[in-house]
């Protein structure tokens, strides 16, 4: 049976994925709060909150990367270019990353801003450099985008090798590409400790690890495209109907076990380890599930809305957690609900401010792009040849197209 002919559909819409994308940001939110003065406890394991949520922004980012993956093979076309792939995706990602850049040196980065520091990150190449005021210099969790920009680069070359591996053998391909994650930190534990992270994280869970073996298991683009490449291998699984009919629920439990499970693994292996395969399975599961029309508990209207602006809540949550806490200076509560409180009026701001960017720049960017492209083509193409209609330029979203 060729791989054509057993496609659950392409076309098929995803909206638990977009759903579940916004579980993931807010995830990141809790932990980068749990780092805040007010809400963590120096000397004491930071508390519970602090301590619970302690892996929660190693987790987020990377069930986004291995999101990305299955997504962008999901909605890979034969018809689409590379150029027009790296256009959709730069018009995506990069007028978001440049507004939060100068909102976040504006707002409080602008004390500890340098040449060295700023330029890497406004072009996004802070990943590449292993100092940590660099990689997590201006707004920090931007750091992720340089990984990005990376598998988009080489996603048209990993896209087409996945393609050429015989159905049968996916599942051979998925287990090694996971298995040299999880075995990724006993190699880098034979490298050399150098620099720790100091004082500046003292209510982290990186405080006293080394920045350069964090930095070469979590934030070095070419190992992390490891994830990148595992959610492309799955998707191919689910095309082709080589799934394994796991349902949701069970992958979930598979997932809060393994979250748990990261909570007492040494530093190294907490990072992406330990939930790199459940997310895999469970994002495969959502999207088989999707694919047969069933839908999940977050394919409604609403968790898909909140999946929408989940890259922009992303971008702009740090912006104001810093914010809050180095100018207005909110390091200390009196009581629970006050904790509570300012931590929801802060999510509920960031969010605003994630649905106006939405609105305001990224889906203008990306629209802008699609009727350049389609000009640019129409331009060239000869008229007797038109395609009646060529959607290789569409926005590449989840739930939305």
């Amino acid at each position: 049976m060729s791989v054509d002919s057993a496609v659950p559909g392409r076309s098929s819409r995803l909206p638990s994925l977009t759903g579940m994308r916004f579980f993931a940001a807010f995830l990141v939110f809790l932990f980068h709060l749990s780092l805040l003065d007010a809400y963590s406890t120096p000397g004491q394991g930071h508390g519970p909150f602090a301590s619970a949520l302690k892996n929660g922004g190693w987790a987020g980012v990377t069930f986004f990367f291995i999101l990305s993956g299955f997504v962008l093979a999901w909605s890979a076309r034969d018809n689409d270019t590379t150029r027009a792939f790296w256009g959709r995706r730069l018009a995506k990602v990069y007028p978001n990353h440049v507004v939060t850049f100068f909102f976040a040196l504006a707002m409080y980065a602008y004390a500890s801003a340098t040449w060295g520091r700023g330029v890497p990150n406004l072009l996004l190449l802070q990943a590449w450099i292993p100092k940590a005021d660099v990689f997590f210099s201006v707004n920090n969790p931007s750091w992720s985008l340089s990984c990005e920009l990376v598998f988009y680069l080489l996603f048209p070359l990993l896209h087409r090798a996945v393609q050429r591996i015989r159905a049968e053998r996916l599942w051979w391909w998925a287990a090694g590409t996971a298995t040299a994650i999880v075995l990724l930190p006993l190699l880098v534990q034979l490298s050399p400790t150098g620099e720790t992270f100091g004082p500046s994280h003292a209510n982290s869970p990186l405080y006293g690890h080394s920045i350069t073996q964090m930095w070469l298991v979590y934030i070095f683009p070419p190992l992390r495209v490891l994830d990148f490449l595992l959610g492309i291998l799955m998707a191919r699984i689910v095309l082709s109907r080589r799934w394994i009919g796991l349902g949701v629920l069970p992958a979930l439990a598979l997932t809060v076990a393994a979250y748990a499970l990261s909570l007492r693994v040494p530093f190294l292996f907490s990072l992406n380890a330990v939930v790199v395969i459940p997310f895999a399975l469970l994002i495969a599961a959502a999207a088989a599930r999707d694919a047969s029309g069933r839908g999940t508990a977050v394919a409604g209207r609403v968790w898909v809305w909140l999946g929408e602006v989940s890259f922009a809540f992303y971008l702009i949550h740090q912006v104001l957690l810093s914010f809050t806490q180095e100018r207005l200076g909110f390091r200390e509560t009196d009581s629970l609900a006050a904790a509570i409180g300012v931590a929801a009026l802060v999510a509920a701001v960031s969010l605003l401010l994630a649905w106006l960017l939405y609105v305001g720049v990224e889906r203008p960017a990306v629209r802008a792009w699609a009727r350049r492209a389609r000009a640019a083509r129409a331009a060239e193409a000869p008229a007797a040849v038109r395609s009646p209609r060529d959607d290789s330029d569409r926005p590449v979203t989840i739930g939305t197209t």
